[in-house]
This record gives C-alpha cells, structure tokens and sequence, in this order.
C-alpha cells in the first residue's frame, strides 16, 4: 500500500464506541434526490467509507436508496461503511428521540447506525414543524427540556444497539464540556465547522484529551467567502507540491488528527477530494503560522439554525 493510500484509508477509533471512523467522509446536504443519491454511489464507489446525512437534510431516503443498491451490487460491505444520522432540534424531548431515531432507520434501510448525533444543543418546539419562527421570524426554542435530558435519551439508543455511537454537532466547547462532565456514555464525536480560517484548536485539543473525535463539516468553506481555495498560502503549497487547493485543505484536516465531511454532485470532485496525500511538514507549519483569516461561515452555534440548510417547504419565512 502506497503512503497516499494508507493516508486515504486513515481511520480514528472511537474511544467511546464501536469501532473506528474513516477520516475521509461524504456528507449529503445536497438539494436536488436524485442527485444525491447519484452523488453518495460515485462517492462509494470511488472509496468513501463514511456517509454523512441528517433527517433535516430531507435526503435519508435516496441515501438509503444508493447504500442498498451499493450492497447488492458489492461495491461495499455494511460491516465496511460507516453511517452517521442526526437528531434534529424538534425531537429533543425524551419521547421523542426514540421515535426520530427509528424514522432515519427506515428511511436509511439500515438496522443500525455507527454515529448519530445532536445535530444542535439548541431545542425546538416538539411539533413536526422543523424551523418554527415567531413573528419577527426568530427561532422558537423549547424551554421544557435540556440537553443533558436529550443526551440521556441518546444513551438508551446505545444500550439498545442500534446506535453504535452517539455525539454532538455545531457545538461549542463549554456546551460539550457540561455534556461530557455528566455523561454516562460520553461523546464519541463531535462535528463542527472547521477548516484553516477556523481550526478550533482549543475545541480539538480538549477533543484530543477526551478520546473524542473531532470531524470537520465545510472543511473547503463550502464554496463562500472568503473563498479557503483561493487563499495565497494554500494556493501556493499546492503549486509547490502538484495538488490543487481543495487536496491541500483537505490533507490538513486528515494530518491535524481531524475526520472531515465534502460534499460534490460533480464526479471528478468527488474523485479529487479522495484523492489526497500527506502534506510536508513545512506545509503544514506554513498553514498554521502563516493564514491570518479567522471567520466563522455558518453562525448555527449561535441560533441552531444551520445557514447552509434551506427553509423546508411550506415554513414560515
């Protein structure tokens, strides 16, 4: 095996939970079904081993589409991928994280998932409504559960055996640390936006002594401004080294210790975006010392509301 294709199946195990998590992941935020579905069976195909997606993205059931068909055709094993779900914000309440949980699995057709996780801290409203908003149209949050009750609930999930894991999404470091100081199973993971102009180095180093895996979502600044691909430093190692901006950001991720989400319909990104190698270590020096940007792209650890996320139909504006 060449070094570039151990550092393509680089896996982190999870220190609170079964198994491991391949580094390299394929998230499913994406509009259009079919699309998608076309988008995770090139992904599988071309060596992805880990399929991101959440009730709120409305595409677990063309995911779970492509992964069956992936399985009778043999381009994978279910023992070799691994699936991560999410809890959305208006299934907080005890009750009904159970029932949340079991409409993913039916929409995925899958027995069980290897990640599912609080896609916020924040809580909604228990009403099948998923961006309820008052009338200056601000998030409407339920003040009559708190995330540690949530986090109860996700650890029965656990002991039944249809969750191999659980964690937290677009999480700040001191939410996490109340969840990890009453914890019964802690947090295999957490999924955070992370990328060179924001590396949350304090949130991976407590992620680092806690056995937690910290997984990047936007790891390329999913496509907005300040655009990470153009950035000079990056740009420049990818000259330097013959890969383009995308493989150097991404490589970043993988060498810092970090799993990390990419998303394409286009087959020849999804080919690149797997196709990455260790950097140099001066490259890496160089990424850490030398990019001065620091912005936060998706403010949803403000509000719960992920930015990256269209209104569902029919809710209100």
């Amino acid at each position: 095996m060449s070094p570039s294709e151990a550092f393509q199946q680089t896996r982190i195990p999870l220190h609170s939970g079964t198994g491991s998590i391949p580094a390299i992941g394929f998230g499913t935020l994406i509009a259009d079904p079919a699309a998608a579905k076309q988008a995770v069976k090139i992904a599988l195909a071309t060596g992805f081993r880990h399929i991101d997606t959440a009730e709120l993205y409305r595409t677990e059931h063309v995911v779970g589409e492509a992964l069956h068909e992936a399985f009778i055709e043999g381009i994978v094993r279910r023992e070799d991928l691994f699936v991560t779900a999410k809890l959305w914000n208006n299934n907080h309440r005890p009750e009904r994280v159970g029932p949340a949980f079991e409409a993913s699995l039916r929409r995925l057709q899958l027995d069980y998932v290897d990640a599912y996780l609080i896609h916020t801290p924040f809580a909604f409203p228990p009403t099948d409504e998923q961006h309820p908003k008052d009338e200056q149209g601000q998030p409407i949050y339920d003040t009559g559960v708190t995330l540690e009750e949530t986090w109860r609930a996700m650890e029965r999930l656990v002991d039944e055996g249809k969750a191999r894991s659980i964690g937290l999404s677009d999480i700040q470091l001191e939410k996490l640390k109340d969840i990890v100081g009453i914890a019964r199973i802690k947090p295999a993971a957490v999924q955070v936006e992370a990328h060179p102009y924001l590396p949350e180095w304090e949130l991976l180093e407590y992620c680092r002594r806690h056995g937690i895996v910290l997984q990047a979502f936007a790891a390329l600044g999913h496509g907005m401004e300040p655009r990470l691909i153009e950035d000079p430093v990056i740009t420049g190692i990818a000259q330097r080294i013959g890969k383009t901006p995308a493989q150097v950001a991404l490589a970043w991720a993988v060498q810092r210790g970090t799993a990390f989400l990419t998303t394409s319909v286009t087959p020849h990104r999804i080919r690149e975006n797997f196709d990455i190698s260790p950097l140099p270590e001066d490259a890496m020096a160089e990424i850490r010392e030398n990019i001065g940007m620091s912005v936060r792209l998706n403010q949803v650890v403000q509000t719960g509301v992920p930015g990256f996320v269209p209104p569902s139909p029919g809710s209100r504006p």
